[in-house]
């Protein structure tokens, strides 16, 4: 009985220890996940421009998915080059007050760039025409 007391004990501890955040252990996890997905993101968009530049004119939409495809990935790059000197000047010079501003100014800035970027995407999803086209009344195609 006295084992399965520590035990029930030594569970509830272990509850009590996962259900307090960590900040710094989140913004860690955070980060790395956030740069997994923009790594995927500019993976993506480097697969659909090498689609696009290997169909060439034959696609109905090309010089449309050429240049959303291309300002999207432009724009990523800038917004990882805004990241990581944003994350310099973290290391570097943010206790200094007359840096604050300016690193708030390149966080509205990047975080422009993230949105216009997402907006690019859906375009570049709604122009590409390797999803297959509706092929009529779904109920009807039933009977």
């Amino acid at each position: 009985m006295a084992q399965i007391m520590a035990g029930v004990n030594n569970m509830l501890n272990n509850e009590t220890e996962m259900k307090s955040m960590d900040a710094n252990r989140y913004a860690t996890k955070k980060t790395i996940a956030q740069g997994m997905l923009d790594i995927a993101l500019l993976t993506a968009n480097a697969s659909q421009l090498k689609y696009i530049l290997q169909v060439g004119e034959q696609h109905q939409f090309y010089k449309v998915m050429l240049i959303l495809i291309s300002l999207s990935i432009v724009l990523q790059i800038l917004s990882g080059i805004l990241s990581l000197s944003l994350s310099l000047m973290r290391d570097r010079r943010m206790h200094k007050p007359e840096f604050h501003q300016s690193a708030n100014v390149i966080n509205h800035i990047r975080t422009g760039f993230a949105f216009f970027v997402t907006m690019l995407n859906l375009f570049i999803s709604a122009f590409d025409s390797r999803l297959p086209a509706p092929q009529g009344d779904f109920l009807s195609d039933l009977n």
